[in-house]
């Protein structure tokens, strides 16, 4: 992985690459109760947003970069953002309605430019609408129909919950395997914090393989 590259040395609570050390409490918190993925036989990267953070919208070129260089054994997702706030709920139900017409790599960046550069009220759901069709190629009624169904309401909800057991307090918030929490902060900042989660893949995919030498071993 490119940010690897100068990767020398990973102890249980540090790295050290290019005079720098990664540790724990400071660049990344190891979150209390491991947070069950969604695929167990992968690492997975869940970056928890909103389309209503404009500092999600400034993390999201580097980010997009980045995504280029994962490993076929790295799952990544996202989770939209609630924080019990009214216009984040309109953009987390925004963001699970492209992924079930399956248009978000159609809508995403459009909608993330229409608020934070063009200054579109995106709360309202003609205005929604009306950017699906004309950017996702989405039938404006079929819109509408997926935003207000039961199963959105059932995802944000359940976003909410995850949000929750991953301790989130700001986003853009990056999670690592269910065990690792990197947030934006003096010491983490920009495409900092990307090269903190390539370290924290690499500290999960050394733990897996040590869990599945001990198992091996316990077998013979």
């Amino acid at each position: 992985m490119k940010f690897l590259a100068g990767l020398v040395i990973a102890v249980s609570t540090g790295f050290q690459a290019a005079g720098e050390t990664f540790e724990e409490g400071q660049h990344y918190d190891l979150l209390p109760i491991p947070v069950e993925t969604r695929n167990p036989y992968a690492i997975e990267v869940v970056e928890v947003f909103s389309y209503a953070c404009v500092h999600c919208f400034g993390f999201e070129s580097p980010l997009q970069g980045w995504l280029t260089t994962l490993d076929e054994d790295v799952d990544f997702r996202r989770v939209p953002a609630v924080f019990n706030n009214p216009t984040w709920e309109i953009f987390a139900k925004v963001y699970f309605s492209a992924e079930a017409l399956r248009v978000t790599d159609k809508v995403h960046l459009p909608l993330f430019e229409s608020l934070h550069v063009h200054g579109v009220d995106l709360r309202q759901p003609p205005l929604l609408a009306r950017l699906f069709r004309e950017v996702g190629e989405v039938d404006a009624r079929q819109f509408l129909n997926v935003y207000d169904s039961f199963s959105i309401h059932t995802r944000v909800q359940q976003a909410r919950a995850q949000a929750r057991m991953y301790r989130i307090t700001s986003v853009p918030t990056m999670i690592v395997d269910g065990l690792y929490r990197v947030e934006i902060s003096p010491d983490v900042e920009g495409t900092r914090v990307l090269e903190v989660v390539d370290f924290l893949v690499d500290k999960a995919r050394e733990q897996r393989r040590a869990a599945e030498e001990a198992k091996a071993g316990e077998s013979e």
